[in-house]
């Protein structure tokens, strides 16, 4: 049996007739912000690029847009070009001055829909920063920079090209306040370079751009015609991108519909005392601190079973207070983390308190739209070294269509989290679901306390937070 397939636990083949035992495929997914939309912005230096770039952004009124400049890609001059760089004598607008190579690689881990690091560039030090600026899950991505239509490897990756005119005494005018202001360089310095480089490269290298461009726009931000055609365009592509993904997630709940559970999937054990539990909590009379108190109790064993499947152990011998007595035992192997889907993953946070004190935590925050039913990620906020867990949880109570487990998952993937040290907590979860996200993760653990009705309304948080 390959990889990516599991076969039935014994307890679901009894279901199936004539023998015959369906096997969970490894399904493919792409979350809403895979295949990134990549604006390309070029033109003169001073031409209004940045400004055009950031009205585009302002007609869009989307969360999910990202301004990515190409001045982080200069290379570092060094040696005597970095005192030429102090003196006003080295060519920044050259496509020498770039570095292309790891542009486009920043480029097709964004468009792959993967977290990358794009580095700071300091105009005043002539150098990298130590820090980076990191890019993540953008719908929509704007390059903008004198030579984003340059290089053809970048030209391949652009779903737009838009090249920006202006007047050149506008750009020079433009260049001169924002050196002077911003870069802490001279008049005489400013106009030293834009004779000596900015001038002469516009027409051997910047200008020649406008050939390749899809839209050629004049006047920059006062060009309100040519930003709504941008936002327009821009509009119907997510449109259509947000229908696929739908398309992808129903599809996915009718492939596994039939589908036994993954042996990856452990079902809390029922004894009575959990039976006791869950016929209280689903009193509907019941007042909210005592649904809290008894809530709490069942997250403790869900993260104990949690741990007990996630991590691994090795041998540990402790002194014990007996005098010459040494008990050998065992301890867990490695650090374990959590994230917790917003809002309601914070009704396990007690539970897991309890049971690891000290367990880092991150958080995601995970909201459908409810005008087209989508799963959306609005927010994310994870542990820096979160791949060098040995385990890494889960958290949300309810796991109702599937969807926004899908999108936390990858999540953590895209951070760099091994499939087989995520562990999804939750107190109750739909079969469907379950199986849409086995489907796709196979090499993930869930553990769940009830298998409930596909597509059960969200009620856990709602009693438990009270709101």
């Amino acid at each position: 049996m390959s990889t990516g397939q599991r076969q039935l636990s014994p307890s679901s083949r009894a279901h199936l007739p004539n023998g015959h035992f369906p096997v969970l495929q490894r399904a493919h997914y792409e979350p809403p912000w895979s295949n990134t939309s990549i604006i390309g912005v070029a033109g003169s230096s001073g031409s209004g690029k940045t400004s055009l770039s950031l009205a585009i952004i302002n007609q869009l009124s989307l969360p999910w847009v990202v301004l990515m400049s190409m001045d982080s890609f200069y290379i570092p001059p060094q040696g005597e070009q970095l005192q030429a760089a102090f003196r006003n004598e080295y060519d920044f607008d050259s496509p020498k001055a770039i570095d292309f190579d790891l542009l486009v690689e920043k480029l097709a881990e964004i468009k792959a829909g993967k977290k990358t690091d794009i580095p700071v560039y300091s105009f005043e030090k002539h150098a990298r920063l130590a820090h980076t600026t990191s890019i993540y899950s953008p719908h929509v991505l704007i390059l903008e920079g004198i030579f984003a239509l340059h290089d053809p490897r970048v030209r391949d990756m652009l779903d737009l090209k838009i090249f920006c005119e202006a007047e050149s005494d506008l750009c020079l005018s433009r260049r001169l306040i924002r050196d002077i202001r911003e870069r802490g360089r001279d008049i005489e310095g400013v106009i030293k370079q834009w004779f000596a480089f900015v001038k002469p490269n516009f027409t051997k290298y910047v200008e020649p751009q406008r050939n390749v461009a899809d839209l050629i726009v004049p006047r920059g931000i006062e060009n309100k015609v040519a930003i709504s055609m941008v936002s327009d365009r821009i509009h119907k592509t997510l449109k259509e991108k947000s229908k696929e993904h739908q398309q992808k997630l129903r599809h996915l709940g009718q492939v596994s519909e039939d589908m036994a559970l993954s042996d990856h999937i452990n079902i809390l054990e029922h004894t009575n005392q959990v039976r006791g539990i869950n016929t209280i909590l689903m009193d509907p009379d019941l007042d909210r601190e005592e649904f809290i108190f008894y809530f709490d109790r069942l997250a403790v064993m869900l993260i104990d079973k949690a741990t007990e499947v996630g991590t691994r152990f090795k041998p540990c011998a402790v002194h014990t207070p007996v005098p010459d007595e040494i008990y050998q035992g065992l301890q867990v192997d490695g650090e374990v983390s959590a994230v917790v889907i917003l809002r309601g993953g914070s009704c396990l946070e007690t539970g897991l308190k309890r049971v690891i004190p000290d367990c880092r935590t991150g958080r995601i925050l995970i909201q459908t739209n409810v005008r087209i039913g989508e799963p959306e990620l609005h927010f994310h906020s994870l542990v820096e070294d979160l791949a060098e867990y040995r385990c890494v949880m889960l958290l949300d109570p309810q796991m109702s269509s599937g969807g926004a487990a899908l999108m936390a998952v990858r999540v953590l993937l895209d951070h760099g989290v091994k499939e087989d040290r995520i562990v999804f907590v939750t107190y109750m979860a739909g079969k469907m679901a379950l199986n849409r996200l086995m489907s796709v993760y196979p090499e993930i653990k869930v553990v769940v306390c009830r298998i409930v009705e596909d597509l059960e309304p969200r009620w856990v948080e709602e009693r438990y937070l009270g709101c």
